[in-house]
């Protein structure tokens, strides 16, 4: 028997808060029901979206953040998208196997989320920019099957990828995933369609929650879900709604590497394009993740983690300094993690500068370089303050690089002052935690579930009995 096709939106940073200034998407809760969902740790994008996937909590699905140290080559590597790196079985490979054992076939679309290369879906697109060989770089998507990314583009113009992330990031984005799920829904028919959403992560970091309009910014997010929301109607779809984390104000930046290094215990490699983290030289190095960190020691350098610890747990902004099995009160207990998981203050959150004189910071630190940073950095959301005139800088290195010269868009601030929102802890009241919007049987509880349950409820969805 073939069951009704399901499209899960995820809508980031939408709250039980948020959920009154959208009128469609409340529309789907007044049909169906809603639920707060608690969340796991650290609550940022790739370790949320592993736990929606899995049903797994982080330190069994081996995503302990949105990056973290390689051991082998020791390298802090974020936002990798192959799907290998799950360490469980993701919905669409369980849901696929289960529908096949029973004799029917199973199609899932995977439309941006994340761990997209090499995932067992039927299509996917996800952003992926071409790198050439003098470090040039272009933007682009990729997915599967072949031409498929293509078509999209073709239809419905160039991915805005500027919007996607970086200074310009905003709502184009949102606006073109969300008909590009659209045309999947009534084209390619799959059973299962995952739409990530991101237009509420961008403001909130900014500014802070308290400092953005929110009201404007959540209508804006609705109105961008009706493509996707008109297209289920016309295929008499199902429309799930789920997001990762809500967003809290922070005042203070905690820089942690630099109180490493001035421990003693963080070493750098000095060179004509500035200072390099020396993660082999290092006895402590933190990776920063918005409100968690993962202090990586030497290994075997018992005297280095008892140092680090000692160094960390004073520091203003810090709230808690985990150590071996401590880790598991959290869910992060698994090797990935760093020999320490440091949480900070609800008010604060983790900048990763290691450099100690801004004349020698490298300079991937000026850029939107999401892949050569050792942390996650939001002043890439921003424009230095600090240049005269930041977006004729900008073009002037649009001209540089059509002319083919090699060019840095060093435009990006130094300064983690400027960020005034986060998110990585669990939310003060229920009312900004994450949600859940869904149909047909409710959940027993009147509360707030684990994000955890997402995936069994969305599984018996799409795979009844």
């Amino acid at each position: 028997m073939q069951t009704q096709p399901l499209i899960l939106i995820n809508a980031v940073g939408l709250t039980s808060r948020l959920l009154p200034y959208a009128p469609r998407l409340q529309a789907l809760a007044n049909e169906g029901w809603a639920r707060a969902l608690i969340e796991v740790a650290p609550a940022v994008t790739c370790t949320a979206q592993a736990t929606l996937l899995t049903g797994k909590a982080p330190q069994e699905h081996g995503i302990v953040g949105n990056g973290w140290l390689f051991r082998e080559t020791r390298e802090a590597r974020f936002w990798q998208q192959s799907n290998a790196l799950l360490e469980a079985e993701p919905i669409y490979t369980t849901a696929r196997r289960m529908a096949e054992a029973r004799g029917r076939p199973f199609r899932a679309a995977k439309m941006f989320w994340w761990f997209n290369q090499g995932a067992d879906v039927a299509l996917s697109a996800t952003p992926k920019p071409y790198y050439g060989a003098d470090g040039n770089k272009a933007f682009g998507i990729t997915g599967r099957p072949e031409g498929f990314c293509q078509g999209l583009e073709k239809a419905l113009g160039p991915f805005p990828f500027p919007s996607f992330w970086g200074p310009k990031a905003g709502l184009p984005c949102t606006e073109w995933i969300a008909k590009a799920a659209a045309r999947v829904v009534l084209e390619d028919h799959p059973d299962l369609t995952l739409v990530y959403l991101p237009h509420l992560d961008y403001e909130p970091q900014r500014h802070g929650p308290s400092g953005c309009e929110m009201p404007r910014l959540v209508g804006e997010l609705d109105a961008a879900c009706a493509p996707v929301l008109d297209a289920a109607k016309q295929a008499g779809a199902r429309v799930w709604v789920v997001s990762e984390y809500g967003h809290c104000d922070v005042k203070r930046p905690v820089l942690l590497n630099r109180i490493l290094r001035n421990a003693g215990l963080l070493a750098v490699r000095p060179g004509p394009f500035g200072e390099i983290l020396e993660t082999f030289e290092s006895r402590a190095f933190a990776v920063c993740d918005h409100q968690l960190a993962h202090v990586y020691t030497a290994p075997g350098d018992g005297l280095a983690l008892a140092r680090a610890r000692d160094a960390i747990s004073g520091a203003p902004g810090v709230a808690r300094v985990l150590a071996g099995d401590e880790r598991g009160e959290i869910g992060l207990d698994h090797p990935r993690s760093g020999e320490l998981v440091v949480l900070a203050e609800a008010d604060s959150w983790f900048a990763y500068p290691y450099w100690v004189d801004d004349r020698k910071a490298p300079d991937f630190a000026r850029c939107v370089d999401i892949h050569r940073k050792p942390g996650y950095d939001p002043c890439e959301l921003f424009l230095d303050p600090k240049l005269v005139w930041p977006l004729g800088r900008v073009i002037r290195r649009l001209i540089q690089k059509k002319l083919g010269l090699r060019t840095l868009f060093d435009v990006i601030p130094l300064d983690p002052t400027l960020v005034r929102g986060s998110h990585g802890l669990p939310a003060a009241t229920e009312l900004n935690r994450p949600i859940l919007i869904g149909d047909g049987p409710p959940p027993s509880a009147t509360g707030s579930i684990p994000m955890t349950a997402v995936h069994d409820r969305l599984l018996s969805a799409l795979v009844p009995g």
